[in-house]
């Protein structure tokens, strides 16, 4: 396949060679065609016909594109449609092979049913009744893989069928292809045919309409073609890929059906193992069939080889049709291109003869030669159609035998499924195994039939294919014949195209004839018509300007009437003013004398008053009416002052143009005076000359009689007179020019008028366009208006939001004094805690006897505390209120700063765009103003053009009208040449200045764009030196407060300041980073401008090189003009000097002659007369000579002058070039210093930084501070926990402190009272020291706020104005872009039509160089074609003589056969003679012999020469046929050589013509020169009829003398009036020079005040430069102490903003620790409470343990020691020493009483009342409430013991309670008991608790030692180990014991 492809692919790359090349010889041949008629028309055609030409050339080449996109979408066809083809075939072998696959698995199923037989017949015979499961189940795996593959194959049948259709709609759509095609064919004739009937009617437009439509339903066609092809690739692919799968799964199926042979195979070898029988002869029967088996396989081997040879064959025959079917197609497609060429020439040919129809008289002829080609052209494009259907019906049949076969191999495979299930249901019905045999045997005769019948479809296809083979060469058989019939229809077509080229070029000589006579024409008419309008325009324009004019000082009078009026009005209404003015002055002092009188009266002093109010406020608003009145007559007067002006300046300008009209009028009558004078001077010289003529007749007339030589004088001079009708006539010819040229002039004037007017109307459009920019700034102003309004709603919400901040801060400052408050109240609460602590010591150490005063202190001191709970419950519930109000104001805060943010962001983007905006709208300003001035300019410009042209046209005319009297026609060409140089030198002029005008306003744009840039810098430096010079004085109070506070409290306000000034920097850093964002911003701008400037001056640098190019051009131009001027007036100089010599010569004869005749008396008049003339006419010679030669002189000097002007033009430019890189210097500095400032910066940014971390170092300071004073206040709380454990130690000595004095406790109560009291007294300072810290702190807010306000005002103003400079900027902008666009527009298209005019010139040289390499290459091609000629007519010589030669001996060989023709019938006759004598003499047998010898040597002579005629006969054929091939080749050449003489008699004629029409030149020159030859000989006639009458009247001349001196008398008068002339006529010319000298003095005058301008402009640059030097200095300088303040600057608030940071971070660590303290005392708060309960619970109690021990001792204890045993116990109740004795002192009684008291019974003097439910609680008690008891009751014998109830108890357990519940209402009912029963009391009754509070008022942390928790138990509460005492032991033992414990 890849050998086969590879081959393919090397066909196709010949056959695309064979088609390129083919292309490229056609489009050679048209391109030659195409520049053969180039060549032709050039010469001749005009410009209409040479752009149909170019159209044509253009649809030609489009054409020729789509021609050659279609060949190769065709290329790609052909390879898609092989590919097809490829796929094809390789899919039928695919299939061939799994057929022949299918066919070896049908054979071996074939063999494994037979032995699967004979296996069952083997069974059969043995008898088994149960093998009928082995055939059912292999009848039913066979019936499934049947049925699948009986579905797969019907897929694949499926997927051919979708082939099919494809492969049918592909013909399908060739078909149509086919047809449109002929369709498109047959309209194109319809086409070709309705241009040739109406050519004149159809236009090129339509036509290429036409080809545009047909090109775009091409294009869409092939368009279409490609999806089709698209979509076939897709399908082709889908199929591939579906028999892939089929392929796939049919091997998959072959593998199981194999696998579940294998399968049968085992189970019957199991079945079969248990039936073997021992048979021999089973066994031979079996090997017997084994053998048949063999035989038959060996044979089906030998058909299956048969098969696939037959399958080779057949491949092969496929693969060589495919070949001849490539080759077809290759040929059709060769024959598709040369049908479509020749198409295209037919085209090209039919449009060339519908374009020169039109013109051409023969369109009859042409029309029908033109309507014999197309049926040609159809007729081809019918075969190409045809043969290609016959290829697509082709290309059916094959599917459709394909289809068939396919169909055939369906068919038969659906056959053998049938009858296998028949075998399947026979062997399920049947059991029978002979029927089974039976069935086996007909299904191998039905496979050997199948068999057969596949060879014969084989036999069958092969056949087809031979068909198709035949059919394959009949088609190309075909093929060649259209081949030979479209060869011979082009052999014609070229002949035809030759004749109708012929045909063609004679029609267009003739044409191009008729069209120079229409162009002359044309020509003359339209100058007619041109002096005509001319005329009529200026006449319309004159009546136009007086009308305008009159209009105008109508609308004057108009204006200043209405003024009058007006200021009469005015006038009139101030006069009435004032009389009303003085009526009120009379009632006012009327009122005042009235108010005089009644002063006396009280009563109506009120009345007065009110009236004196009333007339005051009645003399205000008339004040306010006259202030009104004054104004608006102040404003009167100046509209009248206005008016005025406005009045006088339309008067000046009035004036201005009646000067103007006056100047004009002057101008039009002095050109008139002038003409009316040249007229009257050629009257006169007419008259003179006719006066002259009576003259010469008069005497004429006298001498007629005389001699005839008079007559022929008389002649000469009627001759003369005739010369001078013809001067007289050139002089009417040459006043007719200057009129037309005046009537030019006027036309400029016009058109300079009309520039005015432009001019004015575009002054008017901009003046109604700055109406407009101000009414936008109206508009502008409102919406700033608007914006102020929103921003004072804003600034109120701002001042509402900052009233609440303020509030929120009071707020802050109330909760902060609230919780100081709070702070200074527990101090001093627990100092009252301590002091009620070291007062209870007091008490317990003083008597008895001051009780009562120690229990009134603590109940005051009890009162004050509860009184300080309630206060401090509600300062806390204060405190959760503020809390929450401060909450709610964070949050407000936060939204407002928020709100804030965008407002600033807004801010940001507003400023931003503002000053975009500005930048852009400055910009544009700048170039709006520019254009103003441009205009005012080149108005300025025109006036002065004005001017200097109309002085110039007055002294041009002045100068033309003199000079026309002396002017030829030589001359005159010479000046307008000049005038021309001097209109070029004017343009060039023109453009300089245009040029140096853009130089200028580049300039100026340059200037005030930095003039900009500088204003922006110096604003933006002014804020900047103004927010720096604030913060420098704020870092000075800064640094005076720093110096001057080394105290915690100046810290404190430093860092209260130092968060303001990072508010601030914060702020400025903002501002900062805004002004570097405008920077980078303006930065950028100032780059786009650079650009800018640098692309104007790169387009400024261009249009300097183009203006150089153009002036080069000019200059080369203009020094041709001046060289050809020049040569010229040289030219025209010589001839006047040979015609002066010649004069000369002729004046010295005529002297001469009259010298030699001085004798004679007869007058001469007539030689006189002829001497005046002569001698007039050299002095005019000379004159035009002189007059040559100023001009010349003239002409130089203005050519030096231009150059010089160039020159210093050029110098300037290069000044201007200079100053531009001298600004570019400037800039590149200023980019330096701005990079220096960057530097300086960020050194100032690292200075920040090192003052940043000794601000750091300044905070570690402060730090450190902090921690010592949180040492020293640690150290003050330490102090305070002392006081609390000395108090804390009071319970346990309480009883032994009692008994100190009160005298003691008064002292040391009273140093504690003074140490408490400074210990407050330092707290208040501290107190105060915060506050005042917080007030400071508040302060510098509410500053930072203002601050803030204000800067949100300026912001808002900003923002505003910001907003109001946007909006105009943008309109401004859209302004300008639209004119941007508009230019832009302009130069595009100025661009587009340049580099076309560039492309078209590119183009026509190379037409010209091709077709000169064409001339020489047909040059070269004729010379090799005659050589050829010659050779192939030397060969033909040959041949001929050759040719002859044969004939000769053709004809020699002719009578040679004649002759032996004759012998032969001789021979006979002699024979028969013989025969006859031998009848007569048989007897003669010897003789016989001899003579039949002779006959046949006579014979075998005669076959010889038969042989030799007929090699004879052969090589004349031969010769024959080489003489045909000859001929063909003759014919050949001579077609070649007839188109050789056709082009050759075209190229002849084109010669000929041009050589026409050189002869016809050289024709007119001789017919020139033999006019000038025959002027010549007359002239020379009349010399010699003048030197022959000088004859005679020399012979005369002795009779004349008399007469010549009376002659000589008159010529000597006439040579003074000559000499006078002479005079006058050199005064004239010394005017000239005057004039001429004064006219150069004018241009020098000209040229140095262009100098001193262009030097004073020069001066002023240097001066600006000089002067914004000096201000880029004092900038600088500026910037440089700027800078250093703001690095001061920022110093600071780097400083401030780490201050703050720092603050910030002390605030939060602060508000940390506060939320961790709140926390402590939460839970020291619980715990407080649990140890109240602990203490409440536990207080009093004695360990039980102890009690019994203590006890059981005693009893055990011999009496003489239980008094040990009873102080022990004392002891451990804390019982003195004394009472102790006391009590052992007193009798056993008492002890006894003691006891049953403490046991709970009564004693002897209590009776024993019976126990209540109520004071069964009192046993259950604790037991010091039981020894209380015991206590009082020993106390007071006397009285009944007291009810212990509940509520006897209260008092006691008051106070913890109102420890724990803080409510007043229990201290109060507390203390009325106590009060009542103080006598009663014992020391006994006072409790720890309402003394001693748990908790050091100091207030630790949890490292401090002030809870009683925390301490250790030893110290708090006394603890004893129980003691198990035995009974063994004794009394002192145990106690011992105890003792030691």
């Amino acid at each position: 396949m890849s050998s086969w492809l590879g081959s393919l692919g090397s066909g196709l790359g010949q056959v695309g060679g064979s088609l390129a090349s083919l292309t490229g010889q056609i489009s050679n041949f048209t391109k030659d065609m195409l520049m053969e008629g180039a060549e032709e028309v050039e010469a001749k055609l005009p410009n209409s016909i040479r752009k149909e030409i170019e159209a044509t050339v253009t649809i030609l080449r489009s054409e020729n594109e789509r021609l050659k996109k279609l060949c190769t979408d065709l290329e790609e066809k052909l390879e898609a449609s092989e590919l097809q083809i490829k796929h094809q075939s390789a899919s039928y072998r695919n299939q061939l092979q799994q057929k022949e696959v299918e066919i070896s698995h049908l054979k071996a199923r074939q063999i494994a049913l037979q032995d699967q037989l004979q296996k069952l017949q083997s069974a059969a015979h043995s008898g088994n009744s149960g093998a009928g499961s082995g055939p059912a189940a292999l009848a039913s795996s066979f019936s499934y893989g049947v049925s699948h593959h009986a579905s797969a194959f019907h897929d694949d049948g499926m997927d051919f069928g979708d082939i099919i259709s494809s492969q049918q709609e592909i013909n399908r759509l060739s078909n149509e292809i086919s047809r449109l095609e002929s369709e498109v064919g047959h309209w194109r004739h319809i086409a070709q045919i309705s241009k040739a009937q109406g050519s004149n009617s159809s236009d090129p437009s339509e036509i290429c309409k036409l080809q545009n439509i047909i090109q775009e339903l091409k294009q869409s066609r092939s368009q279409e073609i490609d999806d089709h092809q698209n979509e076939m690739s897709f399908l082709q692919n889908a199929h591939q890929q579906k028999l892939t799968e089929i392929t796939r799964r049919h091997r998959e199926e072959l593998n199981e059906y194999e696998e579940r042979i294998e399968e049968l195979e085992n189970l019957l070898q199991q079945g079969g193992s248990g039936t073997v029988v021992t048979d021999h002869s089973k066994t031979h029967e079996m090997q017997r069939a084994i053998q048949v088996l063999q035989t038959e396989k060996v044979e089906s081997t030998k058909k299956i080889e048969e098969l696939e040879d037959t399958i080779q064959d057949i491949r092969k025959k496929l693969s060589s049709s495919e070949n001849d079917r490539e080759v077809l197609r290759k040929e059709q497609e060769r024959l598709n291109v040369e049908n479509r060429q020749i198409i295209k020439e037919c085209e090209s040919l039919k449009l060339e003869c519908s374009k020169v129809q039109p013109h051409a008289v023969k369109q009859s002829d042409d029309v029908k030669e033109e309507e014999g080609l197309p049926p040609q052209n159809a007729s081809l494009e019918e075969e190409v159609s045809r043969l290609r259907q016959a290829l697509s019906d082709a290309g059916s049949e094959i599917t459709r035998l394909s289809n068939l076969n396919q169909e055939e191999l369906q068919i038969s495979l659906s056959k053998l499924n049938n009858e296998h299930e028949e075998i399947k249901s026979t062997a399920v019905k049947d059991m029978d195994l002979e029927l089974k045999l039976q069935d086996l045997r007909r299904d191998l005769e039905a496979k050997e039939q199948e068999l057969h019948q596949s060879l014969t479809e084989k036999e069958m296809l092969a056949a087809e294919l031979e068909e198709l083979d035949k059919q394959n060469q009949e088609a190309t058989q075909h093929m060649i014949l259209i081949k030979d019939q479209l060869s011979k229809q082009q052999n014609e077509g070229d002949n035809i195209i030759s004749n109708l080229k012929k045909d063609l070029n004679d029609e267009k000589k003739r044409v191009h004839q008729l069209e120079d006579d229409k162009m002359n024409i044309t020509k003359e008419l339209e100058v007619q018509k041109e002096k005509l309008i001319q005329s009529e325009q200026a006449l319309n324009y004159l009546h136009l300007t007086k009308q305008e004019l009159e209009d105008k000082i109508e609308n004057l009078v108009d204006q200043l009437s209405k003024s009058q009026n007006n200021n009469l009005d005015i006038q009139k209404e101030n006069l009435e003013l004032k009389e009303h003015i003085k009526q009120k002055e009379e009632e006012l002092s009327r009122v005042r004398y009235e108010f005089t009188q009644p002063l006396n009266q009280d009563s109506d002093s009120n009345f007065k008053d009110d009236l004196l109010k009333e007339r005051e406020a009645d003399i205000r608003n008339l004040k306010q009416n006259l202030s009104e009145v004054e104004q608006l007559n102040e404003n009167l007067k100046k509209a009248a002052f206005d008016l005025k002006m406005e009045n006088e300046k339309l008067v000046l300008a009035c004036e201005e143009v009646r000067r103007q009209l006056e100047e004009s009028i002057a101008g039009d009558s002095q050109t008139s005076l002038e003409r009316d004078a040249i007229v009257e001077a050629l009257k006169v010289e007419k008259g003179q000359l006719e006066a002259e003529l009576c003259r010469a007749e008069k005497r004429l007339s006298e001498e007629a009689n005389r001699c005839e030589q008079t007559v022929e004088e008389l002649s000469r001079v009627r001759g003369a007179s005739a010369a001078l009708q013809l001067e007289q006539e050139r002089l009417t010819r040459l006043s007719h020019e200057k009129d037309s040229e005046i009537a030019a002039l006027r036309k400029d004037i016009r058109q300079l008028d009309s520039d005015h007017k432009a001019t004015q109307n575009i002054l008017s459009s901009t003046l109604e366009e700055r109406a407009q920019l101000t009414q936008l700034m109206s508009e502008k102003e409102i919406a700033i208006e608007k914006l102020k309004e929103r921003g004072s709603e804003l600034q109120e919400e701002l001042d509402k939001h900052t009233e609440a901040l303020r509030k929120t801060e009071l707020l802050k400052q109330t909760l902060e004094e609230k919780d100081r408050i709070l702070g200074s109240m527990k101090e001093e609460n627990s100092h009252l805690k301590e002091e009620l602590e070291r007062l209870r010591e007091q008490q317990s150490r003083a008597a008895p006897a001051p009780e009562p005063k120690t229990l009134d202190c603590v109940t005051e001191l009890e009162s004050e505390v509860s009184q300080l709970n309630i206060i401090k419950g509600n300062l806390e519930e204060k405190i959760k209120h503020h809390q929450k109000v401060i909450e709610d104001q964070n949050q407000s805060k936060m939204q407002l700063l928020q709100s804030l943010q965008e407002q600033k962001k807004e801010m940001d983007a507003f400023k931003y765009r503002h000053e975009q905006m500005n930048v852009t709208h400055t910009q544009l300003f700048l170039e709006k103003d520019e254009e103003i001035k441009t205009l005012q300019k080149t108005i300025e410009e025109i006036k002065t053009q004005l001017h200097e042209e109309r002085q110039g046209v007055q002294t041009e005319n002045s100068d033309i009208f003199q000079e026309t009297k002396v002017q030829n026609l030589h001359i005159e060409n010479g000046s307008e040449k000049h005038d021309l140089s001097k209109a070029e030198t004017e343009r060039l002029v023109k453009g300089i200045k245009e040029r140096e005008l853009e130089i200028k306003l580049l300039n100026e744009k340059n200037i005030s764009l930095t003039k900009q840039i500088d204003q922006l810098s110096k604003d933006e430096v002014g804020k900047l030196t103004q927010i720096i010079q604030q913060k420098d004085l704020e870092i000075q109070a800064l640094h005076a407060r720093i110096s001057s506070a080394p105290y915690t409290q100046d810290v404190v306000y430093l860092q209260q300041q130092l968060q303001a000034f990072a508010l601030e920097r914060e702020q400025l850093l903002a501002v900062l980073n805004e002004k570097t964002r405008e920077n980078s911003h303006l930065k950028t701008e100032y780059h786009k401008v650079i650009d800018i400037v640098a692309a104007k001056e790169a387009a400024l640098i261009k249009l300097q090189d183009e203006n150089k190019k153009f002036s080069t051009k000019f200059e080369s131009t203009g020094q041709d003009m001046f060289r050809e001027t020049v040569q010229n007036l040289s030219r025209i100089i010589r001839e006047k000097d040979i015609e002066i010599d010649a004069l000369s010569q002729k004046c010295q004869t005529l002297l001469a002659v009259l010298q030699t005749s001085g004798t004679g008396d007869q007058v001469g008049g007539v030689n006189s007369n002829q001497f005046e003339e002569l001698l007039q006419e050299r002095d005019k010679l000379k004159q035009q000579v002189k007059k040559m030669e100023e001009w010349k002189q003239q002409v130089m000097t203005t050519v030096q002058n231009m150059q010089h002007e160039s020159a210093q033009l050029q110098e300037e430019l290069h000044q201007l070039q200079a100053q531009v890189l001298v600004d570019s210097d400037n800039n590149s500095k200023l980019q330096v210093d701005y990079t220096g400032l960057i530097q300086s910066y960020e050194q100032n940014e690292t200075k920040l930084k090192n003052f940043g971390q000794e601000l750091a170092q300044v905070q570690h300071s402060i730090g450190q501070l902090c921690n010592t004073k949180d040492l020293l206040l640690g150290k003050l709380d330490i102090i305070s926990p002392q006081f609390f454990s000395g108090s804390s130690l009071t319970p346990q000595s309480a009883e032994s402190l009692r008994t100190v004095k009160s005298e003691t406790l008064s002292g040391s109560s009273q140093q504690e009272i003074e140490e408490l009291r400074k210990l407050l007294e330092e707290k208040d300072a501290t107190i105060r020291t915060l506050q005042e810290n917080n007030h400071r702190l508040s302060d510098s807010v509410a500053a930072a706020s203002e601050l803030g306000k204000k800067e949100h005002e300026q912001a808002g103003a900003e923002i505003k104005e910001l907003k109001d400079k946007l909006d105009v900027l943008q309109k401004s902008l859209k302004e300008k872009d639209l004119l941007i666009k508009a230019q832009s527009d302009q130069l595009l298209s100025l661009n587009e039509n340049y580099t076309n005019k560039v492309n078209e010139n590119e183009l026509l040289r190379q037409a010209v160089t091709n077709l000169k390499e064409r001339i020489l290459n047909l040059e070269m091609d004729i010379c090799k074609l005659k050589e050829e000629n010659e050779k192939i007519a030397e060969r033909n010589k040959e041949k001929e003589t050759e040719h002859q030669a044969l004939q000769e001996t053709n004809m020699k060989f002719s009578v040679m056969l004649q002759e032996k023709a004759f012998e032969c019938h001789s021979m006979r006759d002699k024979a028969l003679a013989f025969e006859q004598l031998l009848k007569e003499k048989e007897g003669e047998t010897g003789e016989l012999n001899q003579l039949l010898n002779t006959v046949k040597s006579m014979q075998e002579q005669t076959v010889t020469f038969q042989q030799e005629r007929d090699q004879v006969l052969l090589g004349l054929k031969q010769k024959q046929m080489e003489n045909g091939a000859l001929q063909k080749e003759v014919q050949h050449l001579r077609e070649k050589e007839l188109r050789l003489n056709q082009e050759l008699e075209r190229l002849r004629n084109h010669l000929l013509e041009t050589e026409d029409s050189y002869t016809r030149e050289a024709l007119a020159a001789e017919d020139r020169e033999a006019k000038l030859r025959k002027k010549v000989a007359v002239l020379e006639e009349k010399l010699l009829s003048s030197s022959s009458a000088m004859e005679s009247a020399s012979h005369q001349a002795t009779l004349q003398v008399e007469s010549l001196q009376e002659q000589l008398n008159v010529v000597s008068k006439q040579r003074d009036e000559t000499a006078l002339q002479l005079t006058m006529s050199r005064e004239q010319v010394k005017q000239y020079a005057l004039s001429l000298s004064n006219l150069q003095m004018v241009l020098e005058h000209f040229q140095q005040e262009e100098k001193a301008m262009y030097s004073a402009e020069l001066e002023k640059h240097k001066q600006l430069v000089a002067e914004w030097k000096k201000k880029a200095e004092n900038l600088e300088g500026k910037l440089i102490s700027l800078q250093e303040r703001l690095d001061e600057a920022n110093a600071a608030l780097d400083s401030a903003s780490r201050l703050t940071e720092q603050l910030d971070l002390k605030e939060e660590q602060i508000e940390q620790l506060k939320k961790q303290n709140e926390l402590r005392q939460e839970m020291l708060d619980d715990v407080q409470k649990k140890l109240m309960n602990l203490v409440n619970s536990t207080e009093g109690k004695v360990d039980k343990v102890l009690m019994r021990n203590l006890f059981i001792g005693h009893f055990h204890t011999p009496k003489n020691q239980r008094h040990e045993v009873l102080r022990l116990m004392g002891s451990v109740l804390g019982v003195r020493k004394e009472e102790l004795e006391q009590l052992l002192n007193e009798d056993q009684g008492g002890v006894s009483r003691w006891v049953t008291g403490w046991l709970g019974g009564g004693s002897k003097s209590v009776p024993n009342t019976p126990l209540r439910p109520h004071q069964q609680t009192v046993l259950n008690s604790s037991f010091s409430e039981l020894f209380v008891k015991f206590l009082e009751t020993e106390s007071h014998p006397s009285i009944p013991p007291p009810k212990l109830s509940v509520h006897d108890m209260k008092p006691l357990d008051s106070p913890r309670r109102k420890l724990d519940t803080n409510v007043p209402e229990s201290y109060k009912d507390g203390t009325e008991p106590r009060s009542g029963r103080r006598a009663d009391a014992s020391p006994f009754l006072v409790t720890r608790p309402a003394a001693v509070p748990l908790v050091n008022p100091a207030g630790l942390g949890p490292g401090g030692p002030g809870h009683l928790l925390l301490k250790p138990i030893s110290d708090v509460l006394p603890t004893f180990t129980p003691l198990p005492v035995s009974p063994d032991n004794s009394a002192g033992v145990v106690l011992k014991d105890l003792l030691k414990q």
